[in-house]
């Protein structure tokens, strides 16, 4: 006897924007983001956000955002905890691929956040994906060579060069965000 066939209901935008509270779509699946980020969790994000701005001011095109809205296709609608764009954003939400891409991993999203994540990230061809451990202190950085991220630097206290576009480098040193 075979085993039944599972049916899930497949979300969209139109259905997404209804809803409370916070949720990530991955291929029409909804992912909740609750409960809220834990302090550390906040306190890391701050930290990388302000290493970035101070790293951006410089640049007139790119600047770091904290979560926003990055819809990449009708069914796939996800909340970065923070982001580089190097253009104008004119809608609600980001509909175009950022330059980078933080997530501050934990143990309720670190498998998303290393594989969904990793994989949407990866086609969408984000020239830099971080995914940051809170509990081991640890920042790995990924960049996309031949349309495949590469694994650049891991480690908890290093520098690292970001080139984005129109000449702009920041340098970014992660010893900073604990």
């Amino acid at each position: 006897m075979s085993k039944p066939v599972k049916i899930l209901p497949h979300y969209t935008y139109d259905d997404w924007i209804h809803w409370e509270g916070q949720w990530e779509l991955i291929d029409g699946i909804p992912h909740a983001m609750r409960p809220m980020p834990v302090p550390k969790h906040q306190r890391i994000a701050n930290a990388v956000g302000g290493e970035f701005y101070l790293a951006l001011k410089h640049c007139k095109k790119c600047q770091a955002f904290q979560a926003i809205d990055y819809k990449i296709e009708d069914d796939i609608i996800v909340q970065p905890d923070l982001l580089i764009v190097c253009a104008d954003i004119n809608k609600k939400y980001l509909d175009f691929a950022p330059d980078l891409v933080v997530e501050i991993s934990s143990p309720s999203t670190a498998l998303k956040d290393r594989h969904s994540k990793f994989t949407i990230y990866e086609q969408q061809q984000i020239k830099y994906y971080l995914i940051v451990n809170p509990d081991k202190e640890e920042v790995e950085v990924y960049s996309i060579e031949d349309g495949a991220y590469q694994l650049k630097q891991t480690g908890k206290c290093f520098t690292f060069k970001f080139f984005f576009q129109d000449n702009c480098v920041a340098t970014v040193d992660f010893g900073e965000i604990w």
